[in-house]
């Protein structure tokens, strides 16, 4: 991988800096905040996210500048919130990421241009596929700073570059596997944020397991028939980088997506469900860019309308729910 730089100081990039730094020599990585970069100086911990992770002073090198970042990476493992990444790259030029290796560990969509991540990077900045690879789940960084056991799949179209990235992250509480779809993986992971946000509301309208299973099951087919549409290869949709991440980000109490669309589904506004949250649902922005990509291709995907028409148009989420189950089967 050369020198690897993690860009992002929240949950996910502090993950892969604990996995990395763990598992290599030394590792660089930058935070926007130069305040939170000092607090890590000081007691090695973010103070933010994941405080619990005890970093490694000797293997770590920070940074405030992402130019300055850039210039001296080989590769760059991008764990930034997605609303977040357009404003991020504002001041980088395609320039300065030629012959550079890009990874995403991006669940999300960029909203300024309804783009999963490897379009964006290669239309606005130049970025062949051959030099982009995905990280994805099922996985939630909460766990993996537990060193629980969980499993990452790496999708890239340079087989021998996904290979020398997963074996970078390869280690006691982590285990990886190869894909060529980056279309359909990130595109899947952008879903399974907006389908979490429909069974948090579920939850928090009284909906029971009962229910769920059968709103999940819906939702694996939704997301197949989508992604078939976009990229249509061959691909088992019942691969745990499908449906274990949609299964994860669905149930999983450490899912942000979930308790954003707990607290929807209780009456809060969308404004200060996020102000209460202080984290960023990656379903809020993909419940719009994926109801504006669909114009396009036109597929039946009644739960992704049904989260837009709640968070979006002020539909009541206990009638547009009840509407829903009218469809599920």
């Amino acid at each position: 991988m050369g020198k690897t730089t993690i860009i992002g100081g929240g949950s996910w990039g502090t993950a892969l800096v604990k996995i990395l730094s763990e598992n290599n020599d030394t590792v660089a990585w930058w935070i926007r905040e130069p305040e939170i970069i000092e607090n890590i100086r000081e007691f090695w911990h973010n103070p933010l996210y994941l405080s619990s992770v005890a970093l490694n002073k000797n293997k770590i090198i920070l940074y405030n500048n992402l130019s300055e970042t850039i210039r001296s990476a080989d590769t760059l493992i991008f764990a930034i919130p997605s609303a977040f990444l357009h404003t991020a790259m504002s001041d980088i030029s395609p320039e300065q990421l030629s012959g550079k290796t890009v990874v995403s560990a991006i669940k999300g969509i960029v909203p300024e241009y309804n783009m999963i991540v490897g379009d964006y990077f290669y239309s606005q900045f130049n970025v062949p596929f051959s030099k982009f690879v995905v990280i994805s789940g099922p996985s939630h960084a909460e766990e993996i700073a537990l060193e629980k056991l969980t499993y990452l799949t790496v999708a890239g179209q340079d087989t021998q570059l996904s290979e020398t990235i997963a074996s970078a992250l390869n280690c006691r509480y982590i285990r990886t596997s190869l894909s060529d779809d980056i279309f359909g993986t990130e595109y899947s992971a952008v879903l399974k944020n907006v389908v979490a946000i429909a069974n948090g509301i579920c939850i928090a309208l009284g909906y029971g397991d009962n229910f769920q299973a059968a709103l999940i099951s819906n939702s694996i087919q939704e997301i197949k028939r989508f992604v078939d549409a976009v990229h249509p290869i061959k691909r088992d949709i019942n691969d745990s980088v499908y449906l274990g991440d949609l299964l994860v980000t669905a149930y999983s109490q450490f899912s942000r997506n979930r308790t954003f669309g707990n607290m929807i589904g209780k009456g809060y506004s969308v404004k200060f469900a996020q102000l209460e949250m202080k984290m960023i649902a990656e379903g809020y922005y993909a419940a719009k860019c994926i109801w504006e990509i669909n114009k396009k291709y036109n597929v039946d995907m009644p739960i992704t309308n049904a989260v837009y028409n709640i968070l979006y148009k002020n539909h009541s989420p206990a009638l547009e729910i009840r509407q829903l189950t009218e469809g599920i089967s």
